[in-house]
């Protein structure tokens, strides 16, 4: 038998076949590029086509199909909150794929991907052994898989996890509405803007940011920026730490987990941080947890929403 596993982000979509073992059988990646609502359905439908039509003269049959979502899948409904691809506000993604697929007897699974981004390193990844750990994915977004007494969390409408909503700062701003305290300020984007912000404040500016134009620094500029003892990147990195440090800390006084899973885009680069982070977490978490918790990186990297969807697809949580 093999699987059908899709990871949908707000940039691009994966989709892979995969045995039960989890051997990629196939891949494919196609942007999101001006893409919106049912277009962007249509896409990895084409793919889930595509890879049917690869397998159709091969042993191993495709029974289930699993897919993980940005944003919430709400199992009640069958729709995808996904606010960072436009038209998927509410969208019925079950629904539409049901249509195609029940009469075919396959079956179709969603899950959030910080669900599925857990349950890719619980089955093949760092947390194998493992049955209390957070995977914090930080990156465009942020949130947070957690696996509790070996059990996923949902809640009761499936949004545990919304870490991105964390208030860490006690000034509201109106933005923190929209994409939520933590995340605002140290996602990808919060640290880009917090970087352009004192670049702007800083008139003689000097060290690496010098030579960039302002608008076209990404992230990756900040970490090798920080690595050159740029003043600009150590300062915006010293208050990202502090923020992921106390996010870090209520996880584990709230969850006592035995692993804190970094992943996502930053986690990448941030990992030369990562003993950083866990000292500040240190100062404000629950002492005895604390000193049982281990602060790891992802195994499965940028895969591990991917092979989260495919074990999402064949077992049961």
């Amino acid at each position: 038998m093999a699987i059908i596993a899709i990871d949908l982000m707000s940039n691009c979509v994966t989709s892979a076949a995969l045995s039960k073992s989890g051997k990629v059988l196939f891949r494919e990646t196609a942007s999101l590029e001006n893409l919106e609502g049912s277009n962007v359905s249509l896409l990895f439908q084409n793919q889930i086509k595509k890879i049917f039509d690869l397998f159709e003269h091969k042993p191993l049959e495709i029974k289930s199909i699993g897919i993980a979502v940005p944003g919430i899948f709400y199992s009640k409904t069958g729709n995808v909150w996904a606010p960072n691809i436009p038209g998927w506000n509410n969208y019925p993604l079950r629904k539409e794929l049901n249509y195609l697929f029940v009469e075919k007897k396959i079956l179709v699974k969603i899950a959030s991907k910080r669900t599925c981004d857990i349950l890719g390193e619980k089955w093949l990844g760092i947390a194998k052994k493992s049955r209390n750990a957070i995977f914090l994915s930080i990156g465009r977004g942020i949130g947070a898989g957690v696996l509790i007494d070996g059990r996923i969390l949902h809640g009761f409408n499936d949004g545990v996890g919304a870490v991105g909503w964390l208030a860490i700062n006690r000034q509201f701003k109106e933005i923190y509405r929209v994409r939520g305290c933590f995340e605002n300020l140290a996602s990808a984007k919060g640290l880009l803007n917090t970087t352009k912000e004192y670049i702007l404040k800083n008139k003689n500016i000097k060290g690496y940011f010098k030579k960039l134009d302002i608008y076209s620094i990404t992230t990756n500029d900040i970490f090798q920026a920080y690595k050159e003892n740029d003043p600009i990147a150590k300062k915006v990195l010293k208050e990202s730490i502090e923020l992921w440090g106390i996010a870090t800390a209520n996880l584990i006084s709230l969850f006592n987990p035995e692993l804190i899973i970094f992943g996502g885009s930053l986690f990448g680069p941030a990992l030369q941080i990562l003993e950083d982070i866990k000292l500040e977490a240190s100062k404000w978490a629950q002492p005895l947890f604390m000193n049982e918790v281990k602060f790891v990186a992802s195994k499965l990297g940028a895969n591990a929403g991917l092979f989260g969807a495919g074990h999402f697809a064949i077992k049961k949580f």
